[in-house]
């Protein structure tokens, strides 16, 4: 019977060969067993990828390169030259032998000899050269020593402490040189790192970085850790790298036999480049089926900002692109990564990343960034602004060295931004007509596809399935965007008048619509899609909100319709007086949630509303003249199916059904992995008032800061202070407050609610002069009030 069976094995082996060999296609093999002396061929592989590299240049035609199963320990970037590239309608292919995982790693693989230390802990010495950045232990990645100890119920970075690099904790560290400190955004947009320099004369910590976020107003003051201590090696799993003494020192589980344990140590930043330019492209190289795993994590070199976007960004990734065209990633299971998974830089057209699983990744799945200098007039922080008289009005990029035509399809892309929290899994700046199609993408610290600004559009949202985002952070949403452009300005009175006065600066960069249809989003920690500060020139249709509802913050030339929010509504932030923004044919099943409106758009009408006192208060608005309330009459939300019946109010006003089932990635693999969307508990409408009270003081008309909406609307960190809503003429704030402004304290007593500000009443009679703290335009300042 054996024999019987191995019979067929080898016949089925030469049958492959033949059918790999035969059609007019070149073959050759990699193997980790082969020789670069061998010629290539399925039973003398070669050894490397260089060799490989070498002999397909000498070939013509589509040429597959096989890899053989093993995993094969890279010493240097795989790299792609317009050398290396096929002419029309060929093509090379690298790609794992059928039915034989194939693993590329950047890390070396360690033989240790260990020996006790003490209180449990084993060290072993190091005798050759290496980058200790991260390390696995028979493939599971292990924590550097650090405080708190990691502990995974912990929502921030995995245990996070006030006390991390309080002065106290300091003084018990020795040598703390090499130490680095992750912490939130004071605001918990993104975070912040740091290395530990050393200390000082006083006993301080010495540190360098607080860069890799665009909005750098420091610190969370909680939400913080310290890692790479040696004094705080002090549990299971963790890990420290003695330079000087050259000792690996590693607290291990019980159960754990170190010396037949697999030990490797990431030690490249990127795994395959494909590096060429736009007047020498790498073209068709497709990567199909293997396994990309440990590069080393790179958020010290996190520095560029991306525009006036929040963003700053590392150009790299396990693989990058820079000067491809019509080069595929495919079937690839890419994971156990310190940094971005894949990276387009400048220029780049019609590549294509598909059918792959993106996981465990440190920083983002997939990014799309183009050149500052094809943006004309850019600016590159929220403060900064280019006088009128100086701007570049040209429409559209100076030259053509960015990402565009390029497709992002079937990936599963989840547990991103593992190390770095200003992330997605995927990440578009300074591109344009980037498609993004049938990705499932879940458990991200912020947003799952993000887009930093508006140069230059043209990109295409669809059937996406991205839930449990901003789960790190704050004031973001599931989609996100920022449209910081020519035209925009920090200050608001400013943006508006200059807006106002030349429309024309408005689509400079924004010149294309970006289309955001028949995705499905879910977020718990802000807003299902979030159309923040200037985004510009949206239409948004088809899409089943689950939770988050949708927000427009100020812009213009948005297009909203045929959406459906669950549990949840439409919420216009801080709109100009002519938007031109349009909202129809949406159903929404919680009242409106406006903030800081000078106007309500183009069009607001033929929508569903959940009941009489919200459409009330629309019409009270000028809004909705046409639009009814009611039930939706979905058909069956208990399993995800929020299609309306023909007999639904929505459907009266012209609403459409579209697809419950198209979202999300098509391969059936890739399906049976991925998590499903958690169904909210559609709650059906019911009557609502303002339950939030409203005060006039001293002729100001104030409310406690309370909700998300008003969070997000002012840029305030927390749901606290108090909200000014107007201040009458005859006020004596008048000249002194704003509306939108938020009251922190007076006369250094903090205002955490309108009754802190009511009890410090006598303050403002009995003080000729008394100070006020005031959140305004995004930041604290202080107002002096004379009597």
């Amino acid at each position: 019977m054996f024999k019987k069976m191995l019979k067929i094995h080898h016949t089925i082996h030469f049958i492959l060969i033949f059918i790999f060999t035969s059609c007019g296609q070149s073959s050759l093999y990699i193997s980790t067993l082969g020789n670069d002396a061998n010629p290539g061929s399925i039973d003398k592989p070669f050894a490397s990828f260089e060799k490989a590299q070498q002999e397909a240049r000498k070939k013509t035609g589509n040429i597959t390169i096989y890899l053989r199963a093993g995993i094969y320990y890279l010493d240097r970037t795989v790299i792609f030259t317009s050398e290396d590239s096929r002419g029309q309608n060929e093509t090379t292919t690298y790609r794992a032998f059928p039915n034989e995982k194939v693993i590329i790693s950047g890390a070396t693989r360690l033989k240790l000899q260990w020996e006790d230390h003490e209180d449990g802990i084993k060290r072993a010495k190091i005798n050759k050269t290496i980058e200790f950045d991260q390390l696995f232990i028979n493939g599971k990645l292990q924590r550097m020593a650090r405080y708190p100890n990691y502990n995974m119920d912990s929502q921030y970075y995995g245990g996070t402490s006030k006390n991390a690099i309080s002065e106290e904790r300091v003084a018990k560290w020795r040598n703390p040189q090499g130490g680095f400190v992750h912490a939130l955004h004071k605001h918990e947009w993104g975070g912040y790192q740091y290395s530990i320099q050393g200390k000082d004369e006083h006993g301080a910590l010495i540190l360098n970085g607080g860069f890799q976020n665009n909005r750098k107003m420091g610190m969370h003051p909680d939400h913080r850790f310290v890692e790479n201590i040696f004094e705080e090696l002090d549990t299971i799993g963790e890990w420290y790298y003695h330079r000087e003494e050259r000792f690996l020192y590693y607290y291990p589980p019980a159960d754990l036999d170190l010396q037949l344990a697999k030990i490797e140590v990431p030690q490249l930043k990127h795994l395959i480049e494909f590096r060429g330019s736009e007047k020498g492209p790498v073209q068709n190289i497709t990567i199909k089926g293997v396994e990309l795993i440990h590069t080393t994590r790179t958020f010290m070199e996190n520095k560029e900002p991306l525009l006036r976007s929040d963003w700053t960004i590392y150009r790299g990734g396990a693989i990058l692109f820079e000067g491809a065209e019509q080069c595929i990633i495919k079937n690839c299971n890419i994971h156990s990564l310190g940094s971005n998974a894949i990276f387009f830089s400048n220029y780049n057209q019609h590549n294509e990343v598909s059918g792959n699983h993106i996981f465990n990744i440190g920083a983002s799945g997939i990014c799309f960034v183009g050149d500052p200098k094809a943006v004309r007039s850019p600016s590159f922080e929220y403060h900064e602004f280019i006088p009128l008289e100086d701007l570049d009005k040209i429409p559209g990029p100076k030259n053509n060295n960015y990402p565009a035509r390029n497709l992002v399809r079937d990936n599963l892309i989840h547990d991103i931004g593992r190390i770095e929290k200003q992330t997605a899994g995927v990440q578009i700046s300074m591109s344009q007509f980037i498609t993004v199609s049938h990705n499932t993408i879940y458990n991200l610290p912020r947003a799952g596809i993000n887009i930093s600004e508006g140069t230059w559009g043209g990109h295409l949202i669809e059937y996406n399935d991205v839930f449990n985002t901003v789960l790190e952070t704050g004031d973001h949403g599931s989609f996100n965007s920022w449209g910081r452009d020519r035209f925009w300005h920090p200050n608001y009175d400013t943006l508006c008048t200059l807006t106002m006065k030349h429309p024309e600066l408005i689509r400079l960069d924004p010149i294309v619509t970006t289309v955001i249809r028949n995705n499905r989003f879910r977020c718990d920690h802000g807003w299902d899609i979030d159309l923040d500060d200037g985004s510009t020139n949206y239409h948004i249709y088809n899409n089943l909100c689950l939770n988050g509802g949708i927000k427009l913050r100020e812009g213009f030339f948005r297009k909203v319709e045929n959406n459906i929010m669950i549990n949840n509504t439409f919420h216009p932030h801080v709109w100009f007086e002519n938007s031109g923004d349009v909202f129809i044919r949406n159903i929404v099943t919680r009242p409106y949630a406006p903030i800081r409106l000078k106007g309500w758009g183009k069009l607001i009408d033929f929508n569903l509303l959940p009941d009489s006192n919200s459409l009330d208060k629309a019409h009270q608005a000028g809004t909705d003249q046409h639009s009814m309330y009611g039930n939706p009459g979905f058909k069956d939300p208990a399993s995800g199916n929020f299609q309306v019946e023909e007999s639904s109010s929505a459907a009266e006003l012209g609403f459409v059904n579209f697809s419950m089932d198209s979202f999300g990635v098509l391969s059936t693999g890739l399906k049976d992995l991925a998590l499903k969307v958690p169904l909210p508990k559609y709650l059906a409408p019911i009557n609502t008032e303002e339950s939030h009270q409203i005060v006039d003081w001293m002729g100001l008309t104030i409310k406690n800061l309370n909700t998300p909406e008003e969070r997000s609307s002012t840029g305030m960190s927390k749901e606290a202070g108090v909200l000014v809503l107007d201040v009458s003429s005859w006020s004596k704030f008048n000249g002194y407050l704003n509306k939108g402004d938020v009251i922190l304290s007076l006369g250094g007593r903090p205002t955490q609610k309108v009754g802190d500000l009511e009890k410090n009443h006598e303050m403002i009679d009995k003080n000729r002069v008394v100070d006020m703290l005031v959140f305004r335009n995004q930041q604290s300042q202080i107002i002096r009030i004379q009597n």
